[in-house]
């Protein structure tokens, strides 16, 4: 083309004087591409724009530095769709027609600059929110530790031992590992050819006190981690020491100075160990405080059957000397009652003696409270009380604002073993899955009818619909949007 020339882009090889592209030239997809709005053919007279990053002109593309990976790059649209009109005689003019697409192309760029800045004013926006949601790379540590229990859900014991004193004598084990590695030197890795002042000796005195800072600096991070671990946040943790770390690998690249793996993996051992002993701490304290509850609830049923048994004792001692006194009197006519009574006593009397004697027999109970946790939980307990409803009343306390609503009442002679085989049908369907000893179960009184049927056959008495009076009575007084929230 007659009085023009063409214009490479930044980063394309320089062509050869005179080099104008052949019909159906592209360019080598290995080039970058062109900037927005480039203009490839320019008149002679004006000078070709140039980059500080291009490379020096040369007949084939640039390569890639060693050890550096190639980053992907839109393949460059062909040349011939920017080119100017084919008038291989004459020059195109350069006038208002020229000047109008250079001009087009202009508003464009200018166009694609606001849209890029208020792009940017959106990203600023977006992290300056304190919830906002930012990827998780290198730096970022989760500190949430409700979250992470969301995330991790049921506990699983890294390094399962019995109980919290064997915890506590593999924990002091692995600190005096700890200690034995930092004497011997194991804890850093460092090199030994750097060199200070062209000094081998200065170079090693160098890494020897950096080693110690950036130990010490680890340390005092890994203790801070023990110390304050929480149940449930051992991931946090982990992460919070591994970005120290890694830090440290970093900032003394260039002595090759890193924590060591084994010294690391030691650390890393002592906070999981550190977590499974919390764990098993909170266990055995409610474990403990489940004991103590079930001590109590035997000792109340032990003194509700003693003081049954001397009650019943009492009246049979005096329907006893009834019917001695009308035996005397000879009035045969009202004997019969008075020794049906004494026959009714006897058998309590026996049936009191039976439940005092086998710890195992009590009352199986299915309650609701649908005010505190809807139609579909139920809990499903038992006691060995003489009144079991003084215990529902006493589960029904201020801890929750209504009353529990019985759907069943079954005595049985092993009523701790029908209790567990319930458990057993719902425990999928349990609301605390790491505390088995709270049984509270998703299911409606329905579903647990039925499995209670199965086991113990035809059931007398079971209300399948909770009364519920204190909550309807309430609901009609609650604002409206609590009304809607608590709709069953």
């Amino acid at each position: 083309m007659h009085g023009f020339r063409f214009n490479t882009p930044p980063g394309w090889p320089a062509p050869p004087p005179g080099w104008t592209p052949p019909t159906g030239w592209v360019p080598d997809p290995s080039w970058p591409a062109a900037p927005a709005g480039w203009a490839f053919w320019v008149p002679d007279e004006t000078p070709a724009p140039t980059s500080a990053a291009a490379p020096a002109p040369a007949a084939e593309p640039m390569e890639a530095p060693p050890g550096t990976e190639a980053i992907a790059e839109p393949a460059p649209i062909p040349i011939a769709r920017h080119a100017a009109p084919q008038e291989p005689e004459t020059a195109p003019s350069v006038g208002a027609d020229a000047a109008a697409p250079v001009s087009t192309e202009s508003s464009r760029v200018r166009e694609l600059e606001a849209e890029v800045e208020a792009l940017r004013r959106q990203l600023a926006e977006a992290n300056s929110r304190p919830n906002a949601t930012r990827p998780v790379g290198d730096d970022f540590v989760e500190l949430d530790d409700a979250r992470l229990l969301q995330q991790v859900g049921i506990y699983h014991y890294h390094h399962p031992l019995e109980n919290t004193e064997l915890y506590r004598e593999r924990l002091a084990e692995l600190r005096e590992q700890v200690k034995e590695m930092v004497k011997a030197g194991n804890a850093i890795e460092a090199s030994d050819k750097f060199s200070y002042n062209n000094s081998l000796a200065l170079g090693r005195r160098m890494t020897a006190d950096f080693s110690k800072l950036m130990l010490r600096a680890y340390n005092a991070e890994a203790d801070n981690c023990v110390r304050s671990l929480r149940a449930g946040a051992l991931p946090a943790a982990t992460k919070r020491l591994e970005t120290a770390a890694g830090t440290i690998a970093r900032l003394g690249k260039m002595m090759e100075m890193r924590v060591s793996p084994d010294y690391h993996a030691v650390r890393i051992t002592e906070l999981e160990l550190t977590a499974d002993y919390l764990f098993k701490q909170q266990e055995e304290r409610e474990a403990a405080r489940e004991e103590r509850e079930r001590l109590r609830e035997e000792r109340k049923a032990e003194q509700e059957l003693a003081q049954q048994r001397e009650k019943l004792d009492k009246e049979r001692a005096h329907y006893a000397n009834t019917l001695a006194a009308l035996r005397a009197q000879g009035a045969d006519a009202d004997l019969a009652d008075v020794e049906a009574r004494l026959a009714e006593l006897d058998a309590a009397i026996e049936l009191n003696d039976f439940r005092a004697a086998n710890i195992r027999a009590g009352y199986v109970y299915v309650i609701s409270n649908v005010g505190a946790f809807g139609d579909r939980v139920v809990k499903i307990g038992m006691t060995r009380r003489l009144e079991p409803m003084d215990r529902i009343r006493e589960l029904g306390d201020a801890s929750v604002p209504f009353p529990f609503d019985v759907h069943a009442l079954y005595f049985s002679d092993d009523a701790v073993t029908l209790e567990n085989e319930l458990h057993k049908a719902f425990g999928e369907r349990r609301l605390n899955r790491v505390n088995e000893r709270r049984e509270f179960f998703f299911a409606t009184p329905e579903q647990v009818r039925a499995v209670l049927a199965e086991k113990v056959g035809n059931l007398l008495e079971y209300a399948a619909t909770p009364d519920a009076e204190q909550y309807y009575q309430s609901l009609s007084s609650w604002p409206a949007d609590a009304r809607t929230s608590a709709k069953p």
